[in-house]
């Protein structure tokens, strides 16, 4: 029951807003939602503009200038804040031949999900690696990176990071580099070699919560799929779903920032699905649309889109389909928020 204005209780509120102090019972409905409550809308991105706004781009200002050549996603919903939703940041960068984008590092942990192009690369921490169409890389908190492109063809690919959750907590850090290209002090592929195969070093000491593998090749997430559809594990709400994660713990490969891979056949379409987690997609492969809410929103390869918590998602491929997903469900369960809904499945 609201409470009913009167001129007493006006002249008290404003009395003590003079002292930085509000009376509770005339907020709370705002502060304790019976479900979640987000400015976050759905909405959907075609590649192929996001491309050619990248190109202008490139023309108008270089890699080094921009420290990093990036188109932010801004949900519709939280325009200015640099927000695809409430707690994670999304942009698609664009390194083109005979860029530098120079290396520093920062509190805020990153992924790269690889949309086109071969062959440009990024260096984490002295490891350098190539970069593939369907490669999942991370960039953890506070390690050095920088990108190139020594290739003839412009590299583009998805950025994801926490930025709005480290913002938040006001633990954001940075640190820029003197040189614009760290040394490669391990041969590409160290990483995946030591860590990729379910084989771990004896004496390992386990140094950060983020896998120790940076870059899942896709030729390797696209085996599990197929090896998955071979055992026909099929989900009501998710074809078939698999979370990429850290070999040293089982746990999602980067602590803030939860990571998923599904494969969608043909003719399958998926029962509806809501959860608290706000999740950002991009089809890698495929084509095909998917229902927030009362929106049908369709996809084809490379195009992104974002799913509000709380919102049902339905997904209808017109052809085999894979989705890359990242939401912020590590955090949540952690934290005992996360909730799920599966509908009619």
């Amino acid at each position: 029951m609201a409470a009913v204005s009167t001129p007493e209780r006006e002249a008290f509120y404003k009395k003590i807003d003079g002292e930085n102090m509000t009376a509770l019972w005339t907020v709370m409905s705002d502060l304790i939602t019976p479900e979640p409550k987000s400015g976050c809308r759905p909405h959907l991105w075609q590649f192929a503009a996001i491309r050619d706004y990248m190109i202008e781009a490139g023309r108008l200002i270089t890699a080094k200038e921009a420290e990093r050549r990036v188109l932010i996603l801004e949900n519709p919903g939280l325009r200015g804040q640099s927000k695809i939703t409430t707690s994670l940041y999304a942009g698609v960068q664009m390194v083109i031949p005979g860029d530098v984008a120079p290396a520093h590092r920062h509190s805020q942990s990153a992924l790269r999900f690889v949309l086109e192009g071969k062959g440009a690369f990024t260096t984490v921490e002295g490891e350098r690696t190539l970069m593939q169409p369907g490669d999942f890389i991370i960039t953890p908190s506070m390690t050095w990176h920088d990108h190139g492109n020594e290739t003839s063809d412009p590299m583009f690919w998805l950025d994801g990071l926490d930025i709005p959750l480290v913002q938040f907590l006001d633990a954001s850090f940075a640190q820029g580099s003197q040189e614009d290209q760290q040394k490669v002090a391990r041969p590409s592929g160290d990483s995946f070699a030591r860590y990729g195969h379910n084989l771990l070093p004896v004496d390992a000491k386990r140094r950060s919560r983020t896998s120790p593998i940076f870059n899942y090749p896709y030729s390797y997430t696209r085996e599990a799929l197929e090896s998955a559809k071979r055992s026909e594990e099929w989900d009501a709400c998710h074809g078939l779903k698999l979370k990429f994660s850290n070999p040293e713990t089982g746990d999602f490969a980067m602590p803030t920032i939860g990571t998923f891979i599904q494969l969608l056949p043909k003719g399958f379409k998926t029962a509806r699905y809501r959860s608290t987690d706000a999740t950002v997609f991009t089809a890698i492969e495929g084509r095909g649309r998917s229902r927030i809410g009362d929106q049908i929103f369709e996809w084809g390869p490379r195009d992104l889109f974002v799913v509000p918590s709380w919102q049902w998602v339905s997904h209808e491929p017109d052809e085999d389909a894979v989705l890359f997903s990242f939401s912020d469900r590590p955090v949540q369960e952690k934290l005992d928020l996360f909730r799920e809904d599966r509908g009619n499945a």
